[in-house]
């Protein structure tokens, strides 16, 4: 099993992630009637705190025309750690699609523990109070990021990032040449999961529900009665088949449409104009009468000229996971005692 080449960069999602948290910030300094004297972003960049007071003390030549600035942050990530409270069970598995359509075994992720630490540096307390107030209201104890774990199919999930705890120090001893450097420390969680490889799986997308609903709990002499269906619709024209125009403008309220031909269309047929979807109740030579907003969409207004469809089981047979679809119920009620073979698919 070790040996199986992937790379979903999870953890280098998670840190880039954590980053972009902390690269809007910014402080303001102010003149004594209350006015913006200047406005700073703060520099964010990755690597240890050590790194940047290394060069704060190497510059301790102040009339240098270079050196670095303050405030800024910087953040790294410090350890990675199992976590066994989110632990499910090691064979369970789920179905995805990847972005070529076909179907994916995955296994459940395994839960880990990404440890970060937040450094802000600056010279000014009051900049470090205006970057600490920015951050901490957010964090109760913990915020969300959303995270795509897996490209490939399209895996995306909310890591909730733990702010654990908060320290700081003022490096102020030395003589007058010597730069202060108060530093601000924020300990932070970011509870991820790590994916193994993802395999082909033999089996297809599900795109028929079928219940059946007997008499009794026995299933010796119980006597099925009930049968609920459902199947997927498409709520938009995959095939691009042969449609007709609008001949006047329609309304929200208007249930007869003027076409400049019906002959491609059927009574009882779903057909689509724009987003709207309209079930057919009636129809003439170039007109046709119609159920507005079905399929749970919005009657809307629709201008001449424009094209209307008909959504078909080929379309519904093209839809693809991850769009917007609805669904086509029936209920068949039995008396018979047959029961349904999931193999033969029929009754026996």
């Amino acid at each position: 099993m070790l040996g199986t080449y992937f790379y979903h960069e999870i953890v280098r999602k998670t840190v880039v992630s954590f980053g972009t948290l902390f690269n809007q910030i910014y402080v303001k300094h102010y003149d004594q009637s209350g006015n913006v004297e200047s406005e700073i972003k703060v520099p964010l960049a990755y690597g240890p705190r050590q790194k940047f007071l290394a060069r704060l003390e190497q510059q301790a030549e102040l009339n240098r025309a270079v050196q670095i600035t303050l405030p800024r942050m910087s953040f790294e990530m410090t350890n990675i750690s199992y976590d066994p409270t989110r632990k499910v069970s090691v064979t369970q598995t789920f179905k995805a699609v990847d972005d070529k359509t076909r179907v994916k075994k995955v296994y459940m992720p395994v839960p880990y523990n990404l440890g970060f630490e937040l450094n802000i540096l600056t010279k000014l307390n009051d900049d470090a109070l205006q970057i600490v107030e920015q951050i901490l209201p957010f964090f109760q104890p913990s915020f969300n990021i959303t995270v795509e774990l897996v490209d490939s199919i399209g895996e995306k999930r909310d890591i909730p990032v733990v702010l654990d705890n908060i320290s700081f120090q003022d490096d102020y001893e030395g003589d007058f040449s010597t730069r202060r450097a108060l530093i601000y420390t924020l300990n932070f969680t970011a509870k991820t999961y790590l994916f193994g490889p993802i395999a082909d799986s033999t089996d297809g997308i599900i795109r028929k529900v079928q219940v059946d609903y007997y008499s009794d709990s026995d299933p010796k002499t119980a006597k099925r009665q009930v049968r609920y269906t459902a199947t997927p619709t498409a709520r938009k024209d995959y095939d691009n088949d042969t449609g007709s125009l609008l001949t006047e403008d329609v309304d929200r309220t208007e249930t007869v449409i003027s076409l400049n031909d019906t002959s491609n269309f059927n009574v009882d047929d779903r057909v689509i104009i724009d987003s709207e979807i309209m079930k057919v109740t009636a129809k003439t030579s170039n007109s046709m009468t119609v159920k507005r907003a079905f399929s749970a969409t919005i009657a809307a207004t629709h201008v001449r000229g424009a094209k209307l469809n008909v959504l078909s089981t080929a379309d519904d047979a093209l839809i693809v996971p991850g769009d917007d679809f609805g669904f086509s119920e029936s209920t068949d009620f039995f008396e018979t005692g047959a029961d349904f073979s999931p193999t033969r698919k029929l009754d026996i």
